[in-house]
C-alpha cells in the first residue's frame, strides 16, 4: 500500500492554500512555483477538491481558490479522499475477494490497519499542520524563495 502522488500533492496544495489564503484568493500558479507541482496537475486537483466541497475558486482577476471552511475543520483524510485517493492496504479494495474470489487469510489485518490510517489521518487538520515548527519554517524557506524569483524578474524587465 502506498499513498500515490495525487493524494500527496493535493494534502501538500491545500496545506500551502491555507497557509497563504489569509490575502485572498490563490492562484494556482502561485501553489504551482512554491511547491514545483505542474499547473496542469494542479488544476485536476482542485477540480476534485472544489466538487468535493474543499476549496472554492473566485473567477476573474484576482481569482484563485481558498479553503471552503476553517483549516481547522479540513482533515488529511477529507483532502486525500476528496481527489479519489485510497490508503487501502487489502489487495482487493477491501471487496473480501483477494484469494480467488474468496477472503484471504490476512485481509481482516490489511483491513484494520486501512481503518487506523483513516483515523489517523482524520484526526489531523490542515491547522494542526500549520502549527508545526518544521512546516513552518519550510512555508517561510519556499516564501522567500518565491519572493526572490519576483525580485528577479522584475529587476530583469526593468533593463
Amino acid at each position: 500500500m502506498r499513498l500515490t502522488t495525487k493524494g500527496r500533492y493535493a494534502v501538500t496544495a491545500a496545506l500551502d492554500l491555507s497557509f497563504h489564503q489569509h490575502k485572498g484568493p490563490v492562484s494556482l500558479a502561485d501553489i504551482s512555483e512554491r511547491q514545483g507541482i505542474s499547473l496542469s496537475y494542479l488544476e485536476q486537483l482542485f477540480a476534485r477538491l472544489r466538487r468535493n466541497g474543499v476549496v472554492n475558486s473566485t473567477r476573474g482577476p484576482g481569482g484563485g481558490y481558498m479553503l471552503d471552511r476553517e483549516p481547522e475543520d479540513v482533515s488529511i483524510a477529507e483532502i486525500i479522499l476528496a481527489v479519489d485517493e485510497s490508503y487501502d492496504a487489502t489487495n482487493c479494495s477491501d471487496a473480501g475477494n483477494c484469494s480467488n474470489n474468496h477472503q484471504c487469510l490476512t485481509h481482516d489485518l490489511w483491513h484494520e490497519l486501512s481503518q487506523e490510517i483513516h483515523g489517523f489521518l482524520s484526526s489531523i487538520s490542515l491547522a494542526e499542520m500549520k502549527s508545526k515548527r518544521d512546516v513552518i519554517q519550510v512555508a517561510e524557506r519556499q516564501d522567500q524563495k518565491q519572493e526572490h524569483t519576483l525580485k528577479q524578474i522584475a529587476a530583469g524587465s526593468s533593463e
